[in-house]
């Protein structure tokens, strides 16, 4: 019987020779992630008569949600973090120096295609840009795992999502995000896999397809996945020496659902407040004044974007009214954006460059608004108090239409 990636990936890691959509199965994930939250999973571990985690090298704990420590309450939990990696042999422990788990996970080569990996965090998702079944999960289940190497997951339908036509000068993966969330909506892919064909996929880079698969949390999905092809191949021989074992999609695998995008007349996009889902064109928030703007997380907080931020800033001055926060995602990115010069032209056009972490994506340090302020941000989400005050509005875009907005003090009608 033919089956999507969602579905072969689940069956392999459950032991079965095949799995349908619908299906509970026992599976077993190759590798998990915690965060700074490892600091619950670890109290309901030892809660439920845990002693020693199933396999300490599948295992991988990044700190970056509230990084360095903005509380005394935070820097407890980020100790008793340390003490248990240590306890327990877990290596894969990158403390806060190294960047954001999700970007640490993909840099550091521990994810690899064909596999399940769940994280406590809804944008676990991201991995599905190396063709790997990737979702999160909570603390209490992630305390669960580590206990027995094992979690029961419902097998998801599949949406199809084939993407052609080549994206206009200024245009990105992150609007087509944003234009596949306003299409779909916030539940439009509830707790199912979305896969993304065609043609501009293929030529889409990485840093491109792990925005989409981030992103498609925001609609819902439990896997977002590209394909293994010969871009994710030259990502992977730069980063690891690991056996890996490719998953497709049978030619005849049925899908729940099908959508065919074409981008070649896609404009930049503009999430409005307070739904991610809430998308309209540029032109239509054009204008809105914008108090700060953020260029990062785990959305946006690669090379590449760091690059067009800068290419866009270069020998130009941030606005007297706006204050820009530039967050690499992590260390590597942000040593890559000293090297090319970057970070140079970023700072000497005003922005202020956070160390490599979420910053304010969270709403816990680093940039929290004030009742009526407002921030156009390349983050992932935008619903009230997101970034602090319930009275503050966030509106999210891409790098370009960031940088633009920061020079000019307003979201812009165009890029020029």
């Amino acid at each position: 019987m033919p089956h999507t990636i969602a579905e072969k990936i689940l069956a392999a890691r459950s032991g079965l020779h095949e799995v349908d959509a619908g299906e509970l199965v026992t599976a077993h994930p190759d590798r998990v992630m915690s965060h700074d939250n490892a600091g619950l999973v670890i109290r309901q571990f030892r809660a439920i008569g845990a002693d020693r985690v199933f396999d300490p090298a599948r295992i991988i704990i990044p700190l970056d949600h509230r990084v360095p420590a903005e509380s005394e309450r935070t820097a407890a939990a980020h100790k008793s973090i340390r003490e248990f990696v240590r306890q327990q042999g877990i290596s894969a422990f990158y403390d806060i120096r190294e960047g954001i788990c999700h970007q640490v996970m993909v840099e550091k080569g521990h994810v690899l295609p064909g596999e399940l990996i769940l994280g406590t965090d809804s944008h676990t998702t991201s991995y599905g840009c190396l063709a790997a079944a990737s979702s999160g999960i909570g603390a209490t289940e992630m305390a669960a795992v580590w206990a027995t190497g094992e979690l029961w997951l419902r097998v998801p339908e599949t949406i199809r999502i084939e993407v052609r036509g080549r994206f206009r000068p200024g245009v990105a993966p992150k609007d087509l995000a944003l234009h596949l969330i306003g299409k779909l909506t916030a539940r439009g892919a509830d707790y199912k896999s979305v896969e993304y064909y065609g043609p501009t996929i293929a030529e889409m880079p990485v840093s491109g397809r792990f925005t989409l698969c981030n992103m498609a949390m925001e609609m819902g999905a439990k896997f977002a996945i590209v394909p293994f092809d010969g871009r994710t191949r030259e990502y992977l021989t730069e980063r690891t020496e690991g056996d890996y074992t490719p998953v497709a999609a049978d030619p005849d695998a049925g899908f729940a659902e099908r959508y065919e995008i074409d981008v070649t007349d896609l404009v930049p996009q503009i999430a409005m407040p307070h739904r991610v889902d809430n998308v309209v064109p540029l032109p239509e928030a054009a204008g809105i004044k914008v108090d700060q703007v953020v260029i990062g997380s785990c959305t946006n907080g690669r090379i590449d974007d760091l690059e067009i931020a800068a290419g866009r800033l270069k020998g130009r001055s941030v606005s007297s009214s706006v204050r820009l926060l530039v967050i690499p995602g992590s260390r590597s990115v942000y040593l890559e954006a000293v090297r090319r010069g970057v970070l140079e032209t970023l700072l000497e056009a005003g922005a202020v460059i956070l160390n490599p972490g979420c910053g304010p994506c969270l709403g816990a340090h680093q940039g929290i608004l004030a009742p009526g302020e407002r921030c156009l941000a390349t983050t992932n989400r935008n619903f009230k108090g997101r970034m602090g005050s319930t009275e503050a509005e966030v509106y999210l875009c891409s790098p370009a239409v960031a940088a633009e907005a920061a020079l000019i003090g307003e979201i812009p009608e165009r890029l020029g």
